[in-house]
């Protein structure tokens, strides 16, 4: 089993680095720094992290500020806070204006597990893809949250950065180097390929490896960066393959599986199906029980790419 490790672990260590190189950094919190791992960046840089209580939607108008001041601030809570309760000051005290501000909630996805509907933040990436301006980034286990994270100070813009709760298996390579924008091919294949985000990542290379054991070649794509879109990784992969699967800890209405089928229908359509969240809310329960509840899990996926290749054939 490959280590686990959570992503915001992995932020909490990255924004440490950065406050030791980069003194444009400042970080906000909405009074759960100890959840998020901002709290690390808080008990070395005191002077520079600031507190804001419970007001996630007051903490998105004070990051604006300071970023109109020359500073790059990183604004952290839960997924579920950040992204809905925030949706009207980051449409228009940051995206409007595209001020330099980075939003990287964790908790997001059914992986929150037992905290159960309330705080599972399904809905977040939807919610941040349609808005102008915005970059959207889904790492896929530890090394590649901290890379996103020190790449997010060097680029100007509004980014939102999705992190989880539970740890994950980390699936990228040592030599791996992230870059916005840029898909990464994990694993290579013939027969079908699976385009994943985040904790998806490893369920799809686990099913990889089931398909493995009946022949079929799955290619495995960590498609990290939800926008923009890599549309020549998404068209390359429909082109060698034939068939595509989405993979993603989160609803399949507006998030990866909309955003690859938009580049498909447009450009290359080809048998798809999407992994994900239905249309509905979560449960209270173990992760690894609520993937299999709602059919996410490696054989899920597996049964998926069968059912596209017996449509290629079609």
């Amino acid at each position: 089993m490959p280590e686990m490790v959570a992503t915001r672990d992995a932020y909490g260590k990255a924004l440490l680095k950065l406050g030791e190189i980069n003194p444009k950094v400042v970080v906000l919190d909405a009074d759960v720094s100890s959840s998020t791992r901002t709290a690390n960046f808080a008990a070395k840089f005191p002077e520079r992290f600031f507190n804001m209580g419970i007001a996630e939607a007051n903490m998105i108008g004070a990051a604006a500020g300071l970023a109109t001041c020359g500073k790059i601030p990183f604004a952290s809570s839960f997924a579920i806070f950040a992204s809905a309760r925030c949706f009207e000051q980051i449409r228009n005290c940051v995206c409007w204006p595209r001020l330099n501000v980075k939003i990287v909630p964790s908790h997001a996805g059914i992986s929150v597990g037992e905290d159960g509907a309330s705080h599972q933040a399904v809905e977040d990436i939807s919610i941040m893809r349609m808005l102008p301006n915005m970059t959207v980034i889904v790492p896929a286990d530890g090394l590649e949250t901290e890379q996103a994270i020190l790449t997010a100070a060097e680029y100007d813009g509004p980014m939102y950065i999705r992190l989880g709760r539970a740890k994950f298996p980390l699936v990228s390579p040592p030599d791996y180097k992230f870059s916005i924008g840029k898909s990464y091919t994990i694993r290579e294949g013939s027969d079908a390929t699976c385009i994943a985000a985040g904790l998806m990542v490893f369920e799809a290379l686990s099913a990889a490896e089931k398909l493995q054991e009946q022949g079929i070649n799955l290619r495995v794509i960590n498609m990290s960066t939800i926008k923009p879109i890599d549309k020549e990784a998404i068209l390359k992969a429909a082109e060698e393959t034939g068939a595509i699967v989405t993979a993603e800890e989160h609803t399949i209405i507006g998030g990866l599986g909309s955003a690859v089928a938009e580049v498909l229908v447009e450009e290359k359509p080809v048998p798809m199906k999407r992994i994900g969240m239905p249309d509905r809310f979560g449960l209270s329960g173990p992760p690894r029980k609520l993937l299999e509840k709602f059919n996410m899990s490696d054989a899920d996926i597996a049964r998926a790419v069968l059912e596209v290749m017996g449509r290629k054939k079609l």
